[in-house]
């Protein structure tokens, strides 16, 4: 679990979700796949393991699964790499 975030793509995906209108809104894993350029399959992947960390969390839209930062678990991961876990 703990070294998930540490993958360079997932921490583009984080701090791409802390942009409007992306922090509001949250995005699809076609927005990211297209923000990236990655195969849809592949950013599917990055946000399920963010997702099963607990980093991001989902909703649905329209029938589309929508992807949102919780920056309450981001922050209790980032202390936890602090103290070397």
């Amino acid at each position: 679990m703990l070294r998930t975030p540490t993958d360079e793509t997932r921490l583009r995906i984080l701090a791409w979700l802390k942009e409007p209108p992306a922090a509001a809104d949250g995005v699809t894993a076609d927005a990211v796949a297209e923000r990236f350029s990655l195969p849809r399959p592949v950013a599917v992947t990055h946000l399920r393991l963010l997702e099963a960390t607990g980093m991001l969390r989902t909703s649905r839209s329209a029938g589309r699964v929508r992807y949102h930062r919780d920056d309450v678990r981001i922050a209790e991961v980032a202390r936890m790499f602090e103290k070397g876990w």
